[in-house]
């Protein structure tokens, strides 16, 4: 009978318990019927017994699997073993609420008696009925139970295949002692071959550094639970690897009478396992822990500096130029470079701390033990000496400098994660600036750190948004004020803030994927109004396109722009891109080249930005083809007020024409400067004073007005 026909006072009678009420329950204040059926109708289907009952043990509901396989009751308690009730009900009366807890014991079944099943209980609240409930499910282990039983009996039976047997297999009583042990296990355990009368105990016979786990593996076992644990045991110089397996075996009443251990050799399989673990935490090439033992390594350092309040320091070194040393040296010359090094900078750490090499050429240095900040600046400047020496390979000198990034434990982090962040921190902005030296973590640098991270996800949402619009600033003839060009500038259009200026997202343009994608987005849309000029009969000009440096990293920017004026059909003479002296001073400036050179021949015109602001070259301008030179406005900020400004402009207006460049004045902001320029033999400008930046619809404007 379930809850649902139970009547208020009905009562249950155990011959070992009290009378136990099973309800007093009014059906309409706890049940509400209805709500009910759907989850117990969910029930039906599942494929195992389940049973739900209160913790006073009526039952509620039986599914049809659990009335098929051990029938129905009206009080969960009455069918489980005598022997049984008292741990199972404490145990479930104990169970905090969300818990599963396991159970083996014994159930009395309709037309079985009792059988062994093993429970899984776990209560919850129900708030159809307002009450703490209990779901069981149950799953027969009879047959089990009765193999373990008869297993005894049958080693004995088999003891001459049981020597055979290279397990080493003994079986013992409740109390420790030794019943019985086979060939292998008497070899094993050191015990005379020939023995047959045992009994000594199987504690004494266990390694001294082992016996702990082994006696908890026994109590386990006494307790009727299969139990595990590694052993091992060194003789004769041997060292050999176990692991023991203990099954409980029991009589019908589910007491364990003996024990089986089983001890396997795996010794093989425990070595390739360390052999194993080694190669995976050390580096092949150097030997160092590699970046997944550094970071295992670096928390117990933490955690042992923490608890003896010292401080600790991380440092992470990079190689200047590396890749030179492979491209020119090869690949087996920065690998005897590395392993050098790696040696050195074992000799730095000492015995305060280790060495990881982190992967190609960045090396990490943990120190812990620290009594002062000097203390670890010094470690760090001697790391940073390690190159001075000279390394030699075939006979040729390897030359070389290194960045080092610096943090402390506990000044700069709390934790081995928190201190990474801040020494690789600390090391990109010290790369940031040029290279070479040593710096230590501040806050400002997390705060760059945030803002860049704010900018590069700032640029993501607008490619990803289609945000950009391209403004146009035209550039005038200042003898006859008529737009002889444009330079096109990036605008975005936020939907809470409107327009907004490049500088929102300036760290995109030391990305090359994000700069080339908002570059893209950028000239589709600017060559789309040109055409559109164009195909309106306006008088187009030529406009200007900004480059950033990076988008030189990859050998096809000339060949991507050229593809992008070819798809809107404008002519080549009415494209000019604009480049920095930075692009020219760096690295893969041959990319550079070539590409200016290809667009060149096209007839794309080549303008040298902010000339003036870098380290200027006459020998840039003869071996670069350029058409036009920019002076930078922070010249023509000071061309009122400083000779010497002044004169570096006339100087560069004179040698304009004498190089065949055009010489562009950018910032013009008033009539003084205008002057002064028009003076000084500059003929094209461009500024606030003629025009700020303007959408499509204000170019078109200003080209049928002026052009």
């Amino acid at each position: 009978m379930s809850i649902l026909n139970a009547q208020p006072d009905t009562m249950v009678k155990r011959e070992e318990d009290k009378d136990v009420p099973l309800g007093q329950v009014n059906k309409a204040e706890v049940l509400n019927y209805d709500k009910m059926q759907k989850l117990f109708q969910t029930y039906e289907l599942l494929p195992m017994s389940v049973n739900i009952f209160l913790i006073d043990g009526q039952n509620i509901f039986n599914n049809k699997q659990w009335k098929n396989h051990i029938g129905e009751s009206e009080f969960f308690y009455s069918i489980i073993h005598p022997d049984d009730f008292l741990t199972l009900k404490s145990a479930i009366q104990n169970n905090a609420q969300d818990d599963v807890n396991q159970f083996e014991c014994r159930i009395l079944c309709q037309d079985h008696g009792y059988q062994w099943y093993v429970l899984r209980i776990n209560s919850f609240f129900m708030d159809e009925i307002q009450q703490q409930v209990f779901i069981t499910t149950a799953a027969n282990i009879q047959n089990k139970k009765i193999g373990q039983v008869s297993l005894l009996e049958q080693l004995g039976a088999y003891e001459n295949m049981l020597d055979v047997c290279v397990d080493c297999i003994k079986v013992l009583d409740t109390d420790g002692n030794v019943k019985h042990m086979n060939l292998s296990g008497r070899k094993a355990l050191g015990v005379p071959l020939d023995e047959k009368k045992f009994g000594m105990k199987w504690m004494d016979l266990l390694p001294i550094e082992v016996r702990g786990r082994g006696k908890k593996a026994l109590i386990e076992a006494v307790k009727g639970q299969n139990a595990r644990f590694a052993g091992k045991s060194v003789g004769a110089g041997i060292t050999q690897y176990w692991d023991n397996i203990l099954t409980p075996i029991v009589d019908e009443n589910g007491q364990t009478q003996t024990i089986l251990c089983v001890s396997r050799d795996v010794t093989l399989q425990k070595e390739a396992e360390n052999k194993l673990r080694e190669n995976s935490e050390l580096d092949d090439l150097t030997g160092l822990y590699n970046r997944k033992l550094f970071k295992n390594r670096l928390k117990r350092l933490i955690s042992d500096a923490k608890d003896k309040q010292q401080m600790a320091g991380i440092l992470l070194i990079d190689l200047d130029h590396f890749k030179h040393v492979n491209d020119t040296l090869g690949h087996s010359a920065g690998d005897h470079l590395l392993r050098v090094l790696s040696k050195r900078l074992q000799l730095v750490s000492d015995d305060q701390g280790f060495v990881a090499r982190l992967g190609g050429d960045e090396f990490a240095i943990a120190v812990g033990g620290l009594k002062s900040e000097q203390e670890f600046s010094k470690i760090a400047e001697l790391a940073s000496q390690q190159l001075d020496a000279p390394i030699s390979y075939s006979g040729r000198l390897i030359n070389g400098g290194m960045s080092i990034g610096c943090a402390l434990y506990p000044r700069d982090a709390e934790d081995s994660a928190g201190l990474i962040q801040c020494v690789d921190t600390a090391l990109n902005d010290l790369k940031a600036d040029g290279r070479g030296g040593i710096r230590f973590y501040n806050e400002q640098m997390l705060i760059n750190t945030e803002i860049t991270a704010k900018q590069l996800n700032r640029a993501r949402n607008i490619i990803r948004m289609d945000m950009v619009t391209p403004y146009y600033q035209p550039k005038v003839d200042l003898i006859t004020r008529k737009i002889v060009g444009f330079e096109a500038l990036l605008r975005w259009e936020s939907p809470e803030l409107g327009l907004q200026m490049p500088n929102e997202v300036r760290e995109a343009f030391k990305d090359y994927k994000l700069a080339s994608k908002i570059s893209e987005l950028m000239h589709n849309k600017i060559f789309e109004q040109l055409a559109q000029c164009i195909e309106n009969d306006l008088n187009v000009v030529p406009v200007a396109l900004n480059v950033a440096p990076v988008e030189f990293l990859r050998d096809d920017y000339a060949e991507k722009l050229l593809q992008r004026i070819d798809k809107y059909n404008i002519p080549y003479h009415l494209v000019e891109i604009e480049v920095t002296e930075q692009i020219l001073e760096e690295r893969g400036s041959d990319f550079v080249l070539r590409a200016l050179e290809i667009l060149k021949r096209k007839g794309v015109r080549i303008a040298l930005d902010d000339f003036g602001t870098g380290h200027s070259s006459l020998t840039r301008l003869r071996d670069y083809p350029v058409d036009c030179l920019k002076i930078d406005k922070s010249f023509i900020n000071l061309i009122a007020t400083d000779r010497t400004i002044l004169a570096v402009i006339q100087a560069i207006t004179e040698l304009g024409p004498k190089l065949n460049l055009d010489i562009v004045a950018e910032g013009i902001e008033t009539e003084e400067q205008l002057n002064i320029l028009v003076e000084s033999g500059c003929h094209i400008g461009q500024g606030y004073y003629f025009s700020q930046a303007v959408d499509l619809q204000g170019m078109i404007e200003i080209l049928r007005k002026f052009a």
